[in-house]
């Protein structure tokens, strides 16, 4: 974005003001910056923050789907790294609202979209939380539930005792996985690595090893799967 543009520079200022804890100054500002706007490109920028302070979920709802609807219009370069923001941000209005199916559909897209998003803290963050919502929203299968189920044990345990070095291995790939082929295989990866080591207590060493029997079971179930399916069908997905 040009730093320039006056809709920008509204926005811009308009974060300062919510980060100095000024909420009613920048939703003034975002305010004149989405009348400023000149066009698609523009207010959907402005929507966006928009979009940030509004006093009920549907109006929330309605700036997102603004946000959304300015971005197809402008449809060029300039908006694909926005989309899966976009969608994730759709996403928690109909999460907001107990629409999980609307809000679990919106997951999905941003999920698609998230390879546009650049690299960094900013990408890692919507990765994150897409997959946050994938998870909270049904992604997964009853098997991936109970995967997930036996991880979150062994993150207890290891939270309890502090074990950094396991948690600094294993949760990065947890945290962001989109339930790709790709994503499993990084999260398998990790566990062999703190498996191999062998410097957890008996317990733990057990729950990751069930961790791990799990999640191979599924890569082979989905693999199976995709050979039996018939020629064009898609049998690839978030179904961990």
């Amino acid at each position: 974005m040009d730093p320039h543009n006056p809709v920008v520079e509204l926005c811009t200022r308009g974060m300062r003001a919510e980060a100095e804890g000024r909420d009613d100054d920048a939703r003034a500002l975002f305010r004149q910056a989405w009348d400023r706007a000149a066009d698609d490109y523009e207010a959907c920028i402005a929507a966006h923050y928009l979009a940030r302070h509004q006093p009920t979920p549907e109006e929330t709802l309605h700036w997102n789907q603004e946000c959304l609807d300015r971005a197809d219009l402008v449809g060029d370069d300039r908006v694909t790294g926005f989309y899966a923001s976009l969608h994730l941000n759709m996403a928690k209005a109909y999460a907001d609202l107990d629409r999980p199916e609307k809000a679990h559909a919106h997951y999905e897209s941003a999920a698609a979209h998230i390879g546009a998003v650049p690299p960094g803290p900013y990408g890692d963050g919507i990765r994150m939380a897409t997959a946050e919502g994938l998870r909270a929203t049904g992604r997964t299968t009853r098997a991936r539930s109970a995967v997930d189920d036996t991880l979150a044990d062994l993150f207890r345990s290891l939270c309890a005792r502090g074990d950094l070095k396991a948690l600094g291995l294993i949760l990065p790939a947890y945290l962001t996985d989109l339930g790709t082929d790709e994503d499993r295989t990084r999260l398998v990866t990790a566990l062999h690595m703190v498996h191999a080591g062998r410097w957890l207590p008996d317990a733990d060493q057990d729950t990751l090893a069930a961790a791990l029997g799990g999640l191979t079971a599924l890569g082979e179930q989905t693999a199976a799967g995709r050979n039996s399916a018939p020629d064009g069908a898609d049998t690839s997905g978030a179904t961990g």
